[in-house]
């Protein structure tokens, strides 16, 4: 069936359009995969009937692929399917751009991404080179510091064209994201299945592993980004001291700091901070740590990613406009799904509803008390 917007230009009519810095009244006008004005909203076109029109928005980091390669526990999917449906995911969440994050190593529980890793790569690139993606698909590796076997894992995929972002991580507890070494223990003779007295020596094992590699393969994965000109970020930062070693080795990025004195520190180097969007949608972070609400009054978000969730993003941007005790409007709540990330990336050509940007645009609905996807555009193209 031809859609309207198939043809090289259309306008999308009466829509409350979302720009950087205001809620305006107009249509939208697409030629060639761009924008090319925005202009009154009775012009001829596809009429949004007032529905708000945001920009596609930009997901830095989402683990969403890995519910579809590990569907459940001891069970694997290929990567083509599992991305097919990956794919279908993020875009009816009205991401336009996504960063798949794929991790390089593995602390202790979850040794089967190492063996995912170089197919699922594979496997994405080849979607992308046939156009069978509805979003566009990159990579942000993450890379787990506190396993050796990083050091050649990075080597091998770095290079990979999708690569875009590159994290540092060390999940070894007792410092960053867990600090209750005991809870660690219990998860891990859950997870593996082991009695308790072996978890609690693998876990030690883990512990001392990390102090003794992660510099070296941190200092390595950090090398091989700066190399390439690819954006990094340290991931679950505690404390001023975990900020500082990050802004020494070249971090512009703080994905996830845990702390408020952490966030304050990146902020004050200069380091952008992200967070994770179910973190607002739930009131409170999953681990105990820092709630993004805490961090919005205080000034110190820069941009949202879904982490787990990738529908997250555009109910936690409408919900922070409409939470009346942060103050922050819906033009900036947008940009912090849209327009930043895309900053932080690297990616000047979307993220925000201008003339000359590309044409990545979602129709929002307000329906039942909630805000639902209506249509999708990557470049122009209706994928949604």
């Amino acid at each position: 069936m031809f859609d309207a917007t198939d043809a090289p230009e259309y306008r999308l009519t009466d829509a409350r359009i979302v720009t950087a810095d205001a809620v305006i009244h107009g249509s939208v006008i697409v030629a060639d995969g761009r924008i090319a004005r925005i202009g009154a909203p009775d012009e001829p076109g596809i009429g949004l009937g007032g529905d708000y029109l945001i920009p596609g928005l930009v997901d830095l980091h989402t683990d969403h692929v890995e519910t579809h390669v590990f569907p459940r526990n001891g069970v694997t999917w290929a990567p083509e399917p599992a991305l097919a449906a990956h794919d279908g995911v993020v875009v009816a969440g009205g991401v336009t751009t996504v960063f798949d994050s794929l991790c390089v190593g593995a602390a202790m529980h979850n040794a089967a991404r190492r063996e995912l890793l170089l197919p699922l790569i594979e496997a994405l690139e080849a979607a992308r080179a046939e156009g069978r993606f509805r979003a566009e698909h990159l990579l942000h590796l993450r890379c787990e510091v506190c396993d050796p076997a990083t050091v050649e894992l990075v080597d091998r995929v770095i290079g990979s064209p999708s690569v875009r972002l590159v994290s540092v991580m060390d999940h070894a507890p007792g410092d960053r994201q867990v600090l209750d070494v005991e809870s660690w223990v219990q998860e891990t003779a859950r997870d593996m299945k082991v009695p308790m007295d072996e978890a609690r020596a693998l876990t030690e094992e883990l512990i001392a592993r990390s102090k003794r590699v992660s510099p070296e393969v941190r200092a390595h994965v950090m090398a091989a980004a700066r190399a390439r000109g690819i954006p990094v970020m340290s991931h679950d930062d505690r404390s001023e001291a975990h900020v500082e070693e990050a802004q020494a080795q070249g971090v512009t990025v703080s994905e996830f700091p845990v702390t408020r004195e952490a966030a304050m520190k990146a902020r004050e180097l200069g380091q952008a901070v992200v967070m994770g969007a179910p973190n607002f949608v739930r009131g409170g972070s999953q681990s105990g740590n820092i709630s993004v609400r805490e961090l919005l009054e205080h000034g110190l978000v820069d941009a949202l990613a879904s982490d787990y969730v990738p529908g997250s993003l555009l109910t936690a941007a409408f919900a922070i406009a409409e939470d009346d005790g942060l103050g922050i409007g819906l033009p900036e709540a947008v940009a912090m799904v849209s327009r930043r990330p895309a900053e932080i990336a690297g990616l000047e050509d979307r993220g925000t509803i201008a003339r000359e940007m590309r044409a990545d645009l979602v129709r929002v609905r307000r329906s039942a008390g909630h805000n639902h996807v209506g249509a999708v555009w990557r470049e122009g193209r209706r994928v949604f």
